[in-house]
């Protein structure tokens, strides 16, 4: 604004009008990389109406900038400095208030930001009317109280922005913020200083408050617009730099104007005129620009290096203080310098820790539901049990029951919404020494410390009573139940993995039953698969097409491309549901059908091979086979019957052997081995490292491919002698000319240090759990980036995989047995 004294408010009365309308045209230029309005109108779905008044803006601003830079004289005109001034202020003002009924009073900002203009176009057109008719308009004026608003609602509406995005910064971020409002202060306040001097000079008036507050005004919008600007850079989606530009051209215009009336320089048609009016039209296509868009969150960023803004608030804070001490400077500019010079120290000195501690919080926090993720909870609960190695304690594992069906039909926004408000109502029924993490997908595990199996059992059932109630998503609702397995410590483990283990038997008891809960027991486990699993039952899973398989992919980690995929059997049990392998393995295997077994397994996931053959994708097909299937001196044959059938390649088989199998009859394993690879079959040894057995095979056994077990992988970015481990296999295997494969692979922090490993291939819940064949064509379809080194992006390959791609445990122990080993 104005610092109007004596004679000089006279000269300034034909100034105001002309500002306003100078300057939309360069305001169009700015908006959008060179967007014309007509484009604007496509991109941002601005109304007719309103398009119609920014047009008709840019042309009268246009209008009046001609004008005035070719206006022969000072004197008044009632054409330029009346109608076409007039016109220029208030169409943007129209503009905006059109933008605010278009959006029902729903953005205070927008709102605020209208009144501002309608001051401002107020004061403006008192000194237009009052100039017309020959009256020297005095300071202050009724025209004051106009310039006043603008000023105090403006402050106001960059308010409720700064409110709006402090929410989503973190407090580094605020302080980097917070130093460059305080540098750009610092050196306002310099600029300003003669002028504060001498509007404080005289007697505390009327005019002196005004007359210091209209550049302290100047100095709080600067201050907001860069520190705001600093901390979330330019929004090109929000139209923030229209704000940006708008209000420190219009500041400029204030500083500039100031200093000539200072020294009785100013005259009515400088250039200085048009920085006001550049301003407010920049202010009010932003406005109109915020009440038409649709907040989107790919909206394009113009982000500020880390070190950018205290480093130059800094040279800022100290320039101001060298200054200081070679003349005279404004009191105000050098304790704003030092503020500066002490805030952006903070940051210096504990940014550092600062971000330490933030990284190490979102490595152990879920990002859905705000609870500690898996790893959390691994590295927790280890310590609380050795804490308290006399008390008795819980595990429980909980799983909702029907979750993919819901996640799937509904879409997967619902589904995060709804595990949101289920760790809010399980937070609810624990206390506050308890530890609730949410391990992956919809599982979720409870350390419930100084509690006894009847406590246990009794916090299962308050637990499901409270999921039980409805959920109210988004006007849908919907009803949840979920199964919950107990172990108790120590007496049903006396370390986390044992505990989880029975945990998830326990909960694999709950849903089959249908009981809700179960606490751990080994005579109830057994006595459950013994009586579901009779002998007519397994064959019937043999004959009537109840054995499924599902897919894992293996990514090659060198290109991110899938090599191939893991075939692992399921049994879709009429009655009991989908059956993981280690629930019915065993019982093939007494029964003596085992060898069955292998041959549905092996058509199954050779006729998909075949499927996939046909449509030009040429993807391996890894199968497990028992030790009993590897003595098998016909194995040989029939797979080569197999794949001629079908007309395949038997190079498109990988055979996973464990190292059991080939210590358990060496010369009969290596003579079927033999054989399979010289056809072309390649063999694999899986779970590597989990035995006991000499690594001698690796020279005596014709191997291709070693799949480290996952215990390792799950393992390594927390044990440095794990990782060492994985280091040296992986160039043992290189070195017998052997591929790597490494399994159990969650989360990206071990993809990406498998890949500096030098690994090969790595499967695993980050990239994809396993999967029925029809939905593995759909994520290979969906595959858009071939090495995503994004979690987001992992993640949205894969629909069935949660927001934690850490998979529950108990997924994972209901796939150790093998998979069909």
């Amino acid at each position: 604004m104005v610092i109007k004294n004596g004679s000089a408010s006279d000269r300034s009365g034909a100034r105001y009008p002309r500002q306003v309308q100078e300057e939309v045209v360069p305001a169009a230029g700015r908006r959008r990389t060179g967007e014309g309005l007509a484009g604007m109108r496509a991109a941002r779905g601005i109304g007719a109406f309103s398009l119609t008044l920014l047009i008709l803006m840019f042309v009268v601003a246009g209008s009046y900038a001609l004008a005035v830079v070719s206006r022969p004289s000072e004197e008044f005109s009632p054409l330029v400095d009346g109608i076409l001034s007039l016109s220029a202020m208030w169409l943007p003002t129209l503009a905006v208030w059109t933008t605010v009924i278009r959006a029902r009073g729903r953005r205070p900002d927008l709102m605020l930001s209208a009144g501002a203009l309608s001051c401002w176009a107020a004061g403006t057109t008192h000194y237009v009317v009052r100039t017309a008719q020959g009256v020297d308009v005095l300071f202050p004026s009724p025209a004051d109280l106009g310039f006043s608003g603008f000023y105090l609602l403006m402050v106001a509406a960059l308010g409720f922005i700064v409110r709006n995005r402090l929410r989503a910064m973190t407090w580094p971020v605020v302080l980097d913020g917070a130093v460059g409002a305080l540098g750009a202060a610092a050196v306002l306040g310099v600029l300003l200083g003669p002028l504060l001097e001498s509007a404080l000079g005289g007697p505390r008036t009327l005019a002196v408050v005004l007359g210091a507050g209209y550049p302290l005004m100047d100095l709080i919008l600067v201050a907001t617009i860069i520190g705001v600007t600093a901390t979330t850079g330019f929004s090109a989606g929000e139209g923030w730099i229209l704000v940006v530009l708008g209000l420190v051209t219009f500041t400029g215009a204030d500083v500039v104007y100031a200093l000539l009336e200072l020294n009785n320089l100013y005259v009515v048609g400088m250039p200085v005129d048009a920085g006001w009016g550049i301003g407010m039209a920049l202010i009010a296509a932003w406005a109109v620009l915020q009440g038409t868009t649709v907040p989107s969150d790919s909206r394009k960023r113009l982000a500020v290096p880390v070190q950018t803004v205290p480093a130059v608030a800094t040279l800022a804070g100290l320039g101001v203080l060298i200054l200081a001490s070679q003349q005279r400077v404004v009191v105000l500019a050098v304790v704003l310098a030092g503020l500066t010079l002490a805030l952006a120290a903070l940051p210096l000195v504990f940014r550092q820790r600062l971000q330490l501690a933030q990284v190490t919080e979102q490595a152990r926090t879920d990002e859905l539901t705000g609870l500690p993720n898996r790893r959390a909870f691994y590295t927790d609960v280890p310590e609380r049990l050795t804490a308290g190695f006399q008390r008795r304690s819980a595990v429980l594992l909980l799983d909702l029951d029907k979750f993919k069906e819901i996640n799937d039909g509904l879409g997967h926004d619902v589904g995060d919404t709804l595990l949101a408000q289920v760790s809010v109502r399980l937070s609810a029924q624990l206390r506050p020494a308890d530890l609730l993490a949410r391990i992956g997908g919809d599982e979720f595990v409870m350390h419930l410390a100084a509690c006894g199996q009847d406590q246990a059992a009794s916090v299962a059932e308050k637990l499901r009573t409270a999921l039980a109630e409805p959920y109210d998503l988004g006007g849908i609702t919907v009803h949840v139940n979920a199964s919950i397995g107990i172990a108790c410590f120590p007496d049903q483990g006396k370390d986390l993995t044992m505990l989880l283990r029975k945990a998830d038997m326990a909960m694999y008891t709950a849903k089959t039953t249908h009981s809700g809960y179960a606490v751990y027991s080994d005579g109830a486990i057994a006595g459950l698969s013994l009586h579901f699993h009779s002998v007519k039952s397994l064959n019937d899973a043999l004959t009537e097409n109840q054995l499924v398989l599902h897919f894992q992919p293996k990514i090659d980690l060198a290109t991110g491309g899938v090599r191939g995929v893991e075939a692992l059997v399921r049994w879709d049990h009429p009655t009991l549901g989908l059956l993981g392998p280690d629930t019915f393995l065993k019982r093939f295997d007494e029964a003596g059908l085992l060898p069955a077994l292998t041959d549905v397994v092996l058509a199954q996931a050779l006729d998909r091979a075949a499927v996939w053959a046909a449509r030009g994708e040429t993807l391996s097909v890894a199968v497990n086979l028992a030790v009993s299937s590897i003595m098998d001196s016909r194995l040989p044959a029939q797979i080569a019957v197999m794949t001629a059938s079908r007309g395949l390649s038997p190079s498109v088989l990988v055979l996973e052997i464990t190292e059991d199998a080939l210590i358990a009859d060496r010369h009969r394993a290596s003579v079927n081995l033999a054989a399979l690879r010289d056809m072309g079959v390649k063999i694999a040894v899986d779970d590597f490292g989990k035995g006991y057995s000499s690594l001698s095979y690796l020279r005596e056994f014709p191997i291709d491919e070693l799949k480290l077990d996952k215990s390792f992988i799950l393992t390594m970015m927390d044990d440095a002698r794990a990782t060492a481990l994985v280091v040296s296999t992986i160039d043992l295997a290189h070195s017998l000319g052997l591929e790597m494969t490494a399994e159990g692979v969650e989360d990206t922090e071990a993809y990406q240090a498998l890949s500096r490993f030098g690994c090969d291939l790595a499967q695993g819940f980050l990239m994809s759990r396993p999967i029925p064949a029809a939905e593995l064509d759909v994520w290979l379809s969906a595959r858009t980036a071939p090495v995503p080194t994004d979690l987001h992006l992992l993640l949205r390959q894969d629909p069935d995989t949660a927001a934690d791609p850490a998979s529950a445990v108990g997924t994972r122990s209901r796939e150790v047995a093998g998979d069909l080993q």
